[in-house]
């Protein structure tokens, strides 16, 4: 059972040879299904000292003291030490001569306390569940190399408790909002994820291809903008969708290619009334989740109890920058953007230049804030604020980073084709992160869409409030090949 530092082929071979002694012994390694009635481990430390109860789980460890031997089981629902001595059947005496760490076991057996008060199961009997063939890391050493721990995550994730409780509390951020978008009165909808055309954000497409049309199509860019749009056109007044989408741009702490995004919709309101709307949501999630308004994220501290500032555009570039973006040069912010030391492409436009200034900005901005007043060069979509070129629009900027972005819908058909012929010749002057010109939209508008107000917020928000990574914070991220 006691296994030593031999090489990895050599341990698995061992437990093959097991293996093969498991099923001259008439023992199947790979049932389909346990013989006991168990209880989750949890639960079954409820149980009152003296009590029989069954339980399975993994082999966490194992322990020989001559004829007594400790071993540590796991489930999902927590850890129990079994005991085995002498009482086993002749058949199940052999079979446990032939467990290792990381065989699935179900026992059976009377709970009782140790001389440390540790809870104890005092097995009498014992099934093989699952035969494991490759022995895990030890706990002490586990995987330490980043790239393995992603690849190998399954095994990060027997090993490291604290990240499957990462990935429940995941799973309760998403619950949270989806519960809080409908107690609000919100519709949860579904649309396409295939695009003919990749609309709703500045982005990079993933391309594929659709062989029963025989067309190339693009994996979305944003939760379904410009479809839920097309909803308030037919009528609906408050949607949602939580869904995956997909962005073929450059790997970092605080971007995937392709991961969860929320966004909503709704007629009859303005930007105004989202900021109300969404300031409620983070601290209602936040709360419910890490059981805290107060977090450490990076080098700053941020209190989403606090009131929540509200930052002008043009004025803190102004005041950090000495920049006027209503008449500063491309050549300026070029000069700007050298001076800092930031990269740029020859092509970038005012828009995106602007957007690069402000990126330097908002590092040092710890918030909880609203950043207003953008441009319109920066903000397709957005409805203009009077006649100005500034829109209605704002972003939460949080820990140095924007985590959550949300703008009154533009409605105005005549508007928004000018803009996505705009944003179509920056497209075909080489800017692939520029939107694409959508005329089924536009003919939408055409129909009239009342006033709306609409905001997407990604897993990212989730990664900071937990001061991890956001591939961290996603179960299987995508790697290169072995």
């Amino acid at each position: 059972m006691k296994e030593s530092n031999q090489p990895l082929e050599q341990l698995k071979q061992i437990r093959i040879e097991k293996l093969k002694k498991l099923k001259s012994l008439g023992v199947n390694p790979f049932t389909s299904k346990g013989k006991f009635n168990c209880l989750k481990i949890k639960d079954a430390r409820k149980k009152e000292i003296g009590s029989i109860v069954s339980v399975h789980g993994r082999i966490r460890s194992i322990r020989a003291f001559g004829k007594l031997s400790f071993l540590k089981l796991e489930d999902y629902s927590g850890q129990i030490q079994l005991a085995v001595k002498g009482e086993l059947s002749e058949l199940d005496k052999k079979v446990f001569d032939l467990l290792d760490i990381g065989d699935f076991i179900e026992v059976e057996g009377k709970l009782f306390l140790t001389k440390t008060e540790e809870l104890t199961v005092h097995v009498q009997k014992l099934n093989l569940l699952t035969k494991s063939i490759r022995p895990l890391p030890s706990e002490h050493f586990g995987l330490k190399d980043e790239e393995d721990r992603f690849r190998q995550r399954y095994v990060d994730l027997i090993l490291n408790k604290d990240l499957r409780d990462l990935f429940v509390k995941k799973a309760k951020f998403w619950h949270l909002i989806r519960d809080f978008m409908i107690e609000n009165g919100f519709l949860e909808v579904e649309t396409p994820v295939l695009e003919n055309t990749a609309g709703g954000a500045d982005a990079n497409p993933f391309v594929t291809h659709h062989n029963a049309f025989d067309i190339d199509v693009y994996l979305r860019i944003s939760m379904g903008e410009l479809w839920q749009k097309r909803l308030m056109v037919a009528g609906f007044d408050k949607t949602f969708e939580i869904g995956r989408q997909f962005r073929n741009e450059g790997l970092s702490r605080e971007h995937l290619q392709d991961y969860t995004q929320m966004e909503f919709y709704w007629a009859y309101a303005n930007y105004k009334d989202g900021m109300r709307l969404v300031e409620q949501m983070y601290k209602k999630v936040a709360k419910g989740v890490f059981n805290t308004l107060e977090f450490e994220i990076g080098d700053h501290r941020v209190d989403l109890g606090k009131e929540w500032e509200i930052i002008d555009y043009r004025t803190i570039i102004k005041e950090k920058m000495g920049l006027d973006i209503d008449s500063v040069t491309e050549a300026e912010l070029k000069s700007k953007l050298d001076e800092l030391h930031v990269k740029y492409e020859a092509s970038d436009k005012r828009g995106r230049l602007i957007d690069l200034i402000w990126k330097q900005i908002r590092k040092g901005i710890s918030g909880p804030a609203f950043l207003v007043g953008h441009p319109i060069e920066v903000s397709p979509l957005a409805k203009r604020i009077d006649d100005s070129n500034y829109v209605e629009r704002y972003q939460i900027i949080l820990a140095g980073s924007e985590m959550g972005n949300g703008y009154s819908e533009l409605n105005d058909p005549i508007d928004q084709k000018e803009r996505f012929e705009s944003q179509q010749k920056l497209r075909d002057a080489g800017d692939a992160e520029a939107q694409m010109e959508d005329n089924d939209f536009v003919r939408a508008l055409e129909y009239g869409m009342p006033p709306v107000t609409g905001f997407g917020v990604s897993e990212r928000l989730f990664s900071f409030l937990a001061n991890k990574s956001v591939r961290e914070c996603v179960l299987f991220p995508l790697l290169k090949p072995e």
